[in-house]
């Protein structure tokens, strides 16, 4: 049996200057872990040739399938601040592209496929742990609504890596509408290859904002669209209390799509100060900072784009400054308007916002539960005992100075009990990748080669909005025992 993939190579056309052409470094003795059968044939792909030893050697690297053009892209990036002039696809390799059933043009990528020219003295290898954060993370992103990367496949790799000791060896097949980033733009912008700039920008409207192509100021637009569409993402992760843990600039989608899974985590109980990233040592990228440094990371990709903005540089920065005062705005509107839904409310009242930061306010004095808190006041607006909310909080005092106000704002819509509490569940997940979840299957399956627990979370996660009684255990914050004080880069 000879496993297809329809490739399109795109990006592979594009000037060598934008990648190396490298191969996948073959693997002992490849098996596969999991395989995402509705992605695959989302992607016009058939499951069960890929489910065979064929098929999982190609899904591991070990051979390369026909049609492919792998290549490992070139970026350079801002980290923690810092640039960066070379960092690119240290240990990822693209495999090529695929059209799916919606006419969506998708990157197969496998990440941990073995070193390339960027790998910066680095193995090129992932562990087995990253690799199910990454699919665990990815796919409830996805369940919940949230623009993401996607998980094809995991595959053990039948090798070791080494990090501060023996690990067994994993590849993700990582699934994305492109893999360019901020930091692919600058990448040349710090080389001054203008003409570069401008076949990246060309690029990626035809891609991924066709609708500007035919724009009077193309490129001014290619700005705008990026803005809206992470200002609308962040959004989103604050409303589920997702913390990326590394929004550098090369972990910054031009798509709007979250990319790059490392340490990442979710809130249990609320602070806007949380971190959980090991390596953000000073609080960069906190939960609450992540409107503010995605605006900074859009700032470095209008500096790049500034030669194609105007002639004059004064007034390229002018125009892209007022793109970028633009960004608040947007933030805030998606902001605010998921946390009206959030709280039962469908239409728009002067002190809504005050409402919800009263909440957050009683949330952190309480140090109550983020997730649960929401999705046990949807319960609760559909009738009128607010006892289970109040329970989470160690200190109730806020949230029994905040409900009555609550009460009194939901008694202004027109919504019926039932049809507010349905729309609440449907805006509030139960369920999220809580770190002590994610923490315990990766210790099952490095330490004693079990993947059952990892099924049954991928499983409770595919439907996050579902009461699902019998994993109702899975929506419980951790004991304090079980608390993830610190996530760790996959290198």
């Amino acid at each position: 049996m000879t496993v297809h993939f329809p490739f399109q190579n795109s990006y592979a056309a594009l000037p060598d200057n934008f990648f190396a052409r490298v191969a996948p470094t073959p693997v002992a003795a490849p098996r596969l872990i999991k395989l995402n059968r509705t992605l695959a044939e989302e992607l016009q792909l058939d499951p069960k040739e890929l489910e065979t030893p064929e098929g999982t050697e190609i899904l591991a690297g070990k051979s390369v399938p026909e049609g492919a053009d792998p290549i490992a892209m070139a970026y350079a990036g801002h980290q923690f601040g810092h640039f960066v002039p070379q960092l690119g696809d240290g240990r990822a390799i693209l495999l090529g592209e695929v059209v799916d059933k919606n006419g969506i043009r998708r990157d197969i990528q496998l990440k941990g496929s073995g070193p390339t020219p960027f790998s910066r003295r680095g193995d090129g290898r992932a562990a087995l742990g990253p690799v199910l954060r990454e699919y665990i993370v990815s796919e409830a992103m996805y369940a919940m609504g949230i623009p993401t990367t996607r998980s094809l496949a995991a595959v053990m790799t039948g090798e070791a890596v080494y990090r501060e000791g023996a690990l067994p060896g994993a590849v993700l097949t990582r699934v994305a509408s492109s893999h360019i980033r901020v930091g692919t733009f600058q990448y040349f912008a710090a080389r001054r290859d203008s003409e570069a700039v401008r076949q990246l920008a060309d690029h990626v409207i035809a891609r991924h904002y066709p609708e500007i192509g035919a724009a009077e100021r193309p490129y001014h637009a290619l700005l705008d669209a990026v803005i809206t569409r992470q200002a609308r993402l962040i959004a989103q992760w604050l409303l589920v209390g997702f913390i990326h843990g590394v929004m550098n600039t090369d972990n910054t989608s031009v798509a709007g799509e979250t990319i790059d899974y490392g340490p990442c985590a979710f809130m249990d109980a609320y602070d806007p100060k949380q971190v959980f990233s090991s390596i953000d040592e000073f609080g960069r990228y906190a939960f609450a900072n992540q409107p503010r440094i995605g605006l900074w990371n859009l700032t470095r990709f209008a500096e790049c784009l500034l030669p194609l903005l105007d002639d004059d540089k004064d007034t390229a920065i002018k125009q892209a400054e007022a793109a970028l005062d633009g960004f608040a705005e947007q933030f805030t509107a998606a902001h605010q308007a998921g946390l009206r839904r959030k709280l039962g409310l469908s239409t728009e009242r002067e002190g809504d916002q005050q409402l919800a930061q009263a909440l957050f306010d009683a949330m952190t004095a309480g140090q109550a539960d983020f997730t649960l808190t929401f999705r046990r006041l949807s319960d609760a607006a559909g009738d009128s005992d607010d006892s289970k909310v109040r329970a989470l909080f160690q200190d109730p005092a806020g949230f029994d100075e905040w409900a009555p106000r609550w009460r009194q704002r939901l008694a202004e819509e027109r919504q019926t009990p039932d049809e507010r509490q349905a729309a609440m569940r449907g805006v509030n997940p139960a369920f999220i990748p809580r770190n002590h979840r994610i923490e315990a299957v990766i210790a099952a399956a490095v330490r004693d080669n079990d993947f059952a627990p990892f099924e049954e979370l991928i499983a409770v996660l595919a439907k996050p909005y579902e009461d699902q009684p019998a994993y109702a255990a899975y929506a419980e914050p951790p004991q304090p025992e079980e608390r993830v004080l610190q996530t760790f880069c996959g290198t």
